[in-house]
């Protein structure tokens, strides 16, 4: 192999890939990044791909290409390397032992490495069709359900986000929950629905790499499709894959409660500050604190026989029957940061009940947090 590459080109690639390569030492060489370099007709290209066996991605960066071939180096060093070299061309070159020779300016490094058939395939997916999706609402999405999953492996099936079609309504939607807390978006489509199978679960970590696609300041439009267990989202030159998680995801419409009896208008960020303020006191297990709502006002408290009490009030917009709940306060402070909305619907029934948070300019965006018995 023997190329030249602009630097910019080279350290973008690098950087996207670097949540994941494998920092566990059971396979050694999933921290390390594939290199290929390839000419095709008149172009010539660099091809990086990186994966953990679950979760791959893949991209290519355009090159001149003096010799084909490729070699697996580590990753995170390779991409430290190319961070601090000046902003000029970088030639690469391999030689007969797999080492990789980096010259940038009057910089010359040598990286140990490996031959490029010893890298792992990727997950495979080649879905018959693609459906366009714009990168910002994708990247909404995500945002709002990805915090409800569940960090327990020993419930798989929870453990990453499901998506599903709405086809009477041309929507899709999102659904996370860790049975303590639940997160639902749903957004129209404009085509391609028919396309998508009716329900599947998408990994954690395959969601937190494709919402840091969707998130590049080139992203405008994201291409997703889906086949058998595996998962394919496409940004240009740029391929993300994934194994998708086989499970039957719960049957989350039992736990979205009815319409609530009360509802509360509340501005969100001093919401979520004072929400902060009080949690400082709560119980470190339970982080528990209590709401009471009354006409024109919200008071959020906690009591902790270790450290003491706190309470706060606000005024609010609420006219009705008084109710009184306690919560865990980071599910309702992480249930108001993801939603980003400047003022926030709280529906409630009753102080056993589930309240409902919703943005007051987004029906279509829902967050339901389980009660807690003080």
């Amino acid at each position: 192999m023997n190329l030249s590459i602009k630097k910019s080109d080279f350290q973008r690639g690098l950087a996207r890939i670097q949540s994941i390569v494998e920092k566990r030492n059971s396979m050694p060489i999933l921290s390390n990044v594939r290199l290929e370099a390839v000419q095709e007709k008149s172009a010539g290209w660099l091809k990086l791909a990186a994966t953990d066996l679950e979760v791959g991605i893949h991209s290519r960066h355009e090159a001149s290409v003096k010799k084909p071939g490729g070699v697996t180096v580590a990753a995170r060093k390779l991409h430290e390397i190319i961070r601090e070299l000046p902003d000029e061309e970088v030639h690469l070159a391999t030689t007969d032992n797999n080492y990789l020779e980096v010259q940038c300016a009057r910089s010359q490094f040598t990286l140990a490495g490996t031959a490029v058939e010893e890298y792992p395939t990727l997950p495979g997916a080649a879905p018959k069709k693609l459906i366009p999706m714009q990168a910002v609402v994708l990247s909404q999405m995500i945002e709002r359900t990805m915090y409800a999953t569940c960090a327990d492996e020993t419930r798989y099936n929870l453990n990453g986000v499901y998506l599903e079609v709405l086809p009477d309504e041309g929507k899709l939607r999102m659904v996370a929950t860790d049975g303590h807390r639940l997160a639902c978006v749903d957004r129209t489509i404009a085509e391609g629905l028919e396309d998508l199978p009716a329900g599947i679960i998408i990994p954690r970590k395959g969601l937190a790499e494709l919402k840091r696609l969707v998130d590049e300041e080139d992203a405008d439009e994201i291409e997703l499709g889906f086949e058998s267990n595996s998962g394919l989202a496409r940004k240009g030159d740029v391929t993300l894959v994934m194994r998708l998680i086989e499970g039957e995801f719960p049957n989350y419409r039992q736990v979205i409660p009815k319409e609530p009896g009360r509802r509360l208008a509340v501005p969100s960020e001093p919401f979520v500050r004072a929400l902060r303020r009080v949690h400082l006191l709560s119980s470190q297990q339970s982080h528990s604190v209590k709401l009471e709502v009354k006409e024109g006002q919200v008071a959020i408290s906690t009591r902790n026989p270790d450290l003491g009490e706190a309470r706060e009030e606000m005024d609010v917009d609420f006219a009705g029957e008084a109710v009184e709940i306690g919560f865990n306060a980071r599910y309702l402070i992480d249930a108001l940061q993801a939603l980003d909305a400047k003022e926030i619907n709280l529906g409630l029934q009753d102080g056993l009940s589930p309240v409902q948070v919703r943005p007051a300019d987004d029906d279509e965006s829902l967050a339901v947090v389980m009660p807690m018995r003080l």
